[in-house]
């Protein structure tokens, strides 16, 4: 039973003994352990504030590359699309060019000809006038070569001037 119901200076010295325990504990440990627990506390907080923030930075960084991406893939659709219509005006041009040039020749062609076969006419003009010419004097002196069908020649002509 005595260990049911302690005595009274057993309760005083562990009283003493416990109380001067807790003053040791709050004068040397309390503070270190409490000061100790608040730095973790604060240490913990900001790590999570800084892997929130490296978050973030690494949303942001991967928004900004997601960006830069579409924006260089504008650019070089935009570039080749550039690059195309160039070489549709170019080639354009260049076919513009062969045909006019292609119109230049032919029409100068055709002139040509044209020149060429007008020459000839006049030139065959001149010989079927020459030979007509020729073929006209030719008869003629034969016709006319005696006095008889010159004049009867004549006098034909002169009854076709009267009759009109």
């Amino acid at each position: 039973m005595e260990l049911i119901q302690p005595a009274i200076g057993l309760i005083f010295w562990m009283s003493v003994s416990f109380l001067l325990l807790l003053f040791i504990l709050r004068k040397f440990a309390w503070k270190p352990i409490l000061k100790m627990l608040s730095d973790r506390e604060t240490s913990i907080a900001e790590a999570l504030n800084s892997a929130r923030k490296a978050k973030d930075e690494m949303a942001n960084l991967k928004a900004d590359n997601e960006r830069l991406l579409n924006e260089a893939r504008a650019e070089r659709d935009r570039m080749l699309k550039e690059a195309r219509d160039t070489k549709d005006a170019i080639v354009a041009e260049a076919k513009s060019k062969a045909q006019t040039e292609a119109n230049k020749v032919l029409q100068q062609a055709r002139e040509t000809i044209q020149t060429e076969k007008l020459a000839a006419i006049t030139e065959l003009k001149n010989q079927v006038a020459t030979m007509s010419i020729e073929i006209a004097e030719k008869i003629l002196r034969t016709e006319l070569g005696n006095d008889e069908k010159q004049k009867a020649l004549v006098q034909s002509l002169l009854k076709d001037i009267n009759l009109n």
